[in-house]
């Protein structure tokens, strides 16, 4: 048709145009319209007298309206077609087509293969050979060969779930011609940029074709999503589009194993932009069940985004060792866990200190992973339920510190056996120096991360060796000793970091390294509820297997097939590929026991244009065939249509057929029943819970607000008369004398009953050991164990002036043993005699020694090493005190006086120079648990005083 976008498949039935004449005056007469009168006679002889004439001939818009129906079927007769395609095959060489077969052209493959056969056809009527490529198939037959051959290669192809490969294609293309100049190049793109560095443009001008036709839709359903990240409250999935067109909107899909659809976000394109992200809010339990995410409406390889077991969003239990500062949290030993995890987990923590209570509370909310911060000591159920909860698929994650170091080395929730107290390295009592990191061995979790640069280990916790020690060794120092070391029970795995989670031990937990580290430690723990075979990325199995074979592929419509094909294994570790490829097809790899997914776009990949810059020579752009050649009959008929429904209307008003319409009326007066339907409904009071009143408070409440009122110091009830009577008055003692020598004015000694009573309101509470009292029960321990966990301190006396922590049976009293059978069950940190620079020494009354009614037994406290190694001073955490002293002096016998504040016993020797002393050292003591040891910051007044120049 010389270039018009019009042609007939049928032109001879356009010669019909010429009966139009004739069809015109046929319909130009209609027949009259019938009258119809009404009674009375005199009305008809009235209008009979009238002279009226009838139109002999149709109005003219009507017999327009008739031609015109006419045209539309001639020339829908004549199949008229818009945009059709005329022959241009080049006979002066072999025609070339290469193909794309990607994912991209699974939308309009019907389209190109309509193009390119009828491209074959114009070659076999030339007589011109054809050598036709596909984009994405791993191996081709470019050599050129007849039409018939051609259309049986083309007629077994198919679109392919990977990204084209167009310099593979066009290489074998220019080898198969062997110099051959081709006579055209038809290059059916699917319109998109492959590579950054494919170097089309210059393997195209290579092959010197005589033209090149560059045939393509318009891009508009190119669309793929290419990233998802569960965030904390809700999924964020990023869809990148092809064309850069006006505003869009994307329907995202999250689907379950099965397919169904259990939620949905909508991604909103800005005009001119091709990147959107669509937000799926839910529930992270309903996000961990997203299986994948698809493009609504679009049924291709890149709309659709697989997930995995690594995607899903754990929820992990924190428990730490010691008190929670709120004030000075870089201090937590929590702190810095929980900044790396929180975008990753689902943090959970339990605001009860009493682990007896906190750990199955915790494990009742079905965690995927438990960490545990510098925790030692665990009640025996305790660990029986951490084992089982392992055991049946959790990860426990324990970090180092003092705690861990003064534990016993039988603990079975470590992966190796511990060596008692830390390795310090550096320091003026060390020979070795702070340590770096070893580079990641290939087999373990962190492979393919480089050692944090920087980092210095100064102090840890070591393993004994054994013949197993390196294979459960994730991560170790430059010196060989174990940094992280990993054991498998069950179905579940023991991970423990030989340092602490705060930066005293190393700054590891301070690097961005150390993010990577614990997420690939937690993304490694099953979800709840999921398989407990493991994850395929990154057990121990997966150490020894570093490829995973083929579950499940992804087709080109997006769905999922348990053919593999020649897909190969897929290599983990470092070499593990970022998105699909020839090799690797998109799909998951693994087994229904764990899989992970390998999706057809890297993440955060955006679909970009395709880029002919540099192309030498001419090119020639045209759509599809099958996508803009388009038939009018259709339409034209279904107009035809339209007007003979509106003559055939419009003949029945002119004969009258809806003249009986005017009859009708509205019937005069009728009435508008309006009804007034007003509920006034009373608002019923419902039954809302009351406030918390005064009147509402428990049974002992009362006694408890008593307390609230002032400082009031607390003994523990032993069940012994005459030793809870002389505690009673030794704290009776101790009151009178902080009254009289300090600014405190406590309230009259409270005896407390550890295991009912309310503990937390008494800043220190005093414990006499007696051996032959009742034996406190497991509950109540724990309960002492969460008071100090939560900053108070516990004096533990055992009055009988031996050194009650001493390693030799034979010398342990009888209460020593009583205390050690105590001690077994809380978790303590390491302990040291009160150093001479100890704030104690110095909160009130400069102290060197402890007397109490004894004077021979020292002053344990809790041990600050990292204050010793600094020779600052300073030997307490922040502004934190222990949270245990333990003394065998007997303070409370030597504090003791009767009403008229008389000694109720002499000290030994008799000295009341000696229980001067001992109220001193009573007095230290309250003011260090209610200062902290804001004393210590003495130690910077003379180069404050140097500063000012004083």
């Amino acid at each position: 048709m010389g270039g018009f976008p019009l042609a007939f498949m049928s032109p001879a039935l356009l010669g019909a145009l010429v009966v139009l004449p004739a069809i015109w005056f046929l319909l130009k007469l209609t027949p009259p319209r019938p009258q119809t009168e009404v009674f009375p006679p005199l009305r008809i002889l009235a209008r009979v007298l009238k002279r009226e004439e009838t139109p002999a001939r149709s109005p003219w818009w009507l017999t327009l309206l008739r031609m015109a129906m006419a045209v539309l079927v001639i020339f829908a007769l004549a199949e008229p077609v818009l945009n059709p395609r005329g022959a241009s095959v080049s006979g002066d060489g072999p025609l070339v087509l290469v193909i794309d077969n990607s994912w991209a052209s699974v939308i309009d493959w019907q389209e190109r293969l309509d193009t390119a056969n009828g491209l074959i056809d114009e070659a076999e009527s030339r007589n011109v050979p054809v050598s036709l490529v596909l984009t994405a198939e791993p191996s081709q037959d470019a050599t050129p060969s007849s039409a018939a051959a051609a259309r049986e290669k083309l007629s077994a192809a198919k679109p392919r779930p990977l990204v084209p490969d167009r310099g593979r294609a066009l290489a074998a293309l220019s080898a198969a011609l062997k110099g051959t100049r081709p006579g055209t190049l038809a290059f059916l793109s699917d319109g998109m940029a492959a590579k950054p560095d494919e170097g089309l443009a210059a393997s195209l001008s290579a092959l010197a074709p005589g033209e090149i036709r560059l045939i393509a839709d318009d891009s508009s359903d190119t669309l793929a999503l290419t990233e998802a990240t569960n965030n904390a409250d809700q999924l964020i999935a990023k869809v990148t589009r092809l064309a850069a067109g006006g505003p869009q909107q994307v329907i995202v899909d999250a689907q379950d194993q099965q397919g169904r659809p259990i939620a949905s976000g909508t991604a909103t394109f800005a005009p001119g932009e091709t990147v959107a992200k669509a937000e799926i809010a839910a529930p992270f339990e309903l996000r961990n069940d997203f299986a994948r995410l698809s493009l609504s409406g679009l049924a291709s390889a890149g709309a659709v985004h697989l997930l995995d077991d690594g995607f899903r969003r754990r929820k992990v239990a924190l428990i730490s060792g010691d008190a929670n500062d709120e004030f000075q949290p870089l201090l937590s030993p929590l702190y810095y866990i929980q900044r790396a995890l929180q975008p990753y987990a689902d943090l959970i923590k339990s605001n009860d200190k009493d682990l007896a209570t906190a750990i199955p509370d915790l494990l009742q909310q079905n965690p995927s992973a438990v960490i545990m911060a510098d925790i030692g000591r665990l009640p025996p159920e305790m660990q029986q339920q951490l084992q089982r909860f392992v055991q049946r698929g959790g990860t426990l994650i324990r970090f180092a510190g003092p705690r861990l170091a003064a534990a016993p080395g039988d603990d079975p929730l470590v992966p190796v056996t511990l060596r008692q107290g830390e390795r310090a390295l550096g320091g003026a009592l060390s020979w070795s120096e702070p340590q770096p990191l070893a580079p990641f061995a290939p087999t373990s979790p962190f492979a393919g991360l480089d050692p944090p640069d920087g980092v210095l280990v100064k102090r840890q916790v070591l393993a004994e060796p054994t013949p197993d020690l390196a294979s459960r060794t994730w991560a170790s120092l430059a010196d060989g000793t174990p940094l992280v070391t990993a054991r498998d029970i069950g179905a579940g795995r023991i991970v423990l970091f030989h340092v602490s989670a705060e930066a005293s031990w190393s700054n590891l937990p301070i690097s961005g390294e150390f993010v990577e580290m614990l997420r690939r430690v937690v993304q490694m723990a099953h979800t709840a509820g999921a398989t407990t075979a493991g994850a395929a990325t990154g057990s121990n199995a997966t150490a020894a297997a570093p490829s995973l074979p083929p579950y499940r592929l992804l087709t080109d419509r997006g769905a999922l097939t348990a053919e593999a094909g020649n897909a190969k294994p897929l290599e983990l570790g470092p070499k593990r590929p970022a998105a699909a490829s020839f090799d690797n097809p998109p799909g998951l790899y693994g087994s229904e026991d764990g899989f992970t997914a390998l999706n057809l776009l890297p993440s955060g990949a955006e679909l970009k244009p395709l880029d002919l810059t540099g192309l030498t020579l001419p090119v020639v752009r045209e759509p599809l065939a099958g996508a803009t050649a388009t038939p009018l009959k259709p339409s034209l008929l279904a107009l035809a249509l339209a007007l003979f429904v509106i003559d055939s209307l419009v003949v029945l008003l002119m004969g009258g057929a809806f003249a009986g319409l005017g009859k009708l009326r509205t019937p005069k007066g009728a009435g508008t029943a309006v009804i007034l339907a007003a509920m006034l409904g009373a608002a019923l009071t419902t039954a809302l819970p009351h406030p918390a009143l005064a009147d509402d408070s428990k049974p002992g409440d009362d006694i408890l607000l008593q307390r609230l009122d002032t400082t009031h110091l607390a003994y523990v009830k032993t069940g012994e008369a005459d030793v809870d009577r002389l505690s009673e008055r030794g704290l009776a003692g101790l009151t009178e004398f902080l009254t009289y020598r300090t600014t405190l004015e406590p309230g009259a000694p409270v005896g407390v009953d550890i295991a009912k009573d309310e503990l937390s309101i008494f800043p220190i509470i005093f414990w006499p050991i007696s051996a032959t009292a009742p034996m406190p029960s497991a509950e109540a321990i724990s309960r002492i164990d969460a008071y100090m966990r939560a900053g108070g301190t516990v004096l533990f006396d055992t009055r009988d002036q031996l050194n009650s922590l001493g390693n030799g049976e034979a010398g342990v009293s009888a209460n020593g043993e009583r205390l050690r059978q105590i001690l077994a069950n809380i978790d303590i940190p390491p302990l040291e005699p009160v150093p001479k620079d100890h704030v104690i020494n110095r909160s009130f009354y400069l102290l060197h020694t402890y007397p109490g009614r004894y004077a021979g037994s020292p002053l344990w406290v809790e041990a600050r090493q990292e204050a010793r190694a600094s020779q600052n001073g300073l030997t307490s955490g922040g502004d934190g005190v222990t949270p245990i002293i333990i003394t065998g002096n007997d303070f409370l016998s030597a504090w003791a006086v009767d009403d008229n504040g008389v000694p109720l016993l002499p000290t030994v020797p008799p000295d009341e120079n000696q229980r001067e002393i001992s109220y001193r050292v009573g007095v230290n003591i309250m003011m260090y648990m209610l200062t902290g040891n804001y004393k210590a910051d003495q130690v910077h007044v003379p180069a404050l005083l140097e500063r000012l120049g004083q």
